[in-house]
């Protein structure tokens, strides 16, 4: 069981959101079209460093928690965490959506709170540029937060309110994840290419990691969405 472990996390992150995207109120399942193009270009774009972070031992996996089967040079269940993970959170961006379609936050206030995510970004890169996971990082992240904004800023104000309702379960599974409960931590890090600041056992710079993650999801979801299934506020 032992080294199912990862694995039933995945299992465990997308069976609910994907047994309820067929509820007739919230209908996810319309969106199936829109939302696998999206997730296969994000996680392309996230699993290339991924890969690259791995084979340079920015970070790893413990082979204890781990089945054998490899993909690009990746356990098999780390590529299957960039389709349960997105999936679950577009789900539940969509999904709050569906139960209160109401406004979202104040246009001013979601421009203050990109502000200040931006500068935060900035800082870590410029202040932490030898410090490869954060820099970079918060640089991918950075590059997805001004395109959102430019291009469709209006996304921002719901999805600020899901993330953070999803810090929770972001939590509890990227806890686990990073040694949680367990006996080691299933993916570990390199402290040396981060801030080494924790929240429990998960590296701070995984916030940033999930919410650009996330948003490029959304981002693209509502960009391959036909017109009639696309978030108008009301």
């Amino acid at each position: 069981m032992k080294h199912y472990l990862y694995l039933i996390i995945d299992i465990v992150t997308i069976f609910i959101p994907f047994f309820f995207s067929f509820h007739p109120r919230i209908e996810f399942h319309k969106k199936f079209k829109a939302f696998f193009p999206a997730m296969v270009l994000s996680g392309c774009a996230y699993l290339s460093w991924d890969i690259y972070f791995t084979v340079q031992g920015i970070w790893g996996f413990n082979p204890d928690y781990l089945m054998v089967l490899r993909i690009w040079q990746l356990p098999i269940e780390e590529v299957l965490f960039f389709i349960c993970i997105p999936f679950a959170c577009v789900f539940s961006h969509y999904t709050l959506i569906a139960i209160f379609p109401q406004g979202g936050l104040s246009k001013g206030m979601t421009n203050l709170i990109s502000a200040c995510l931006a500068l935060i970004l900035v800082l870590m890169v410029v202040f932490f540029f030898d410090k490869t996971y954060t820099a970079f990082n918060a640089f991918f992240t950075l590059t997805i937060l001004v395109f959102t904004s430019v291009s469709k800023p209006i996304l921002l104000r719901r999805f600020y309110i899901a993330w953070g309702l999803l810090m929770l379960p972001f939590l509890m599974v990227n806890g686990v994840l990073t040694g949680s409960l367990i006996d080691a931590p299933i993916v570990w890090y390199n402290d040396a290419e981060n801030l080494g600041i924790r929240i429990f056992t998960i590296p701070v710079e995984d916030v940033f990691y999930g919410m650009g993650l996330v948003m490029l999801n959304i981002l693209l979801t509502e960009t391959f969405l036909p017109k009639a299934l696309k978030y108008r506020p009301r």
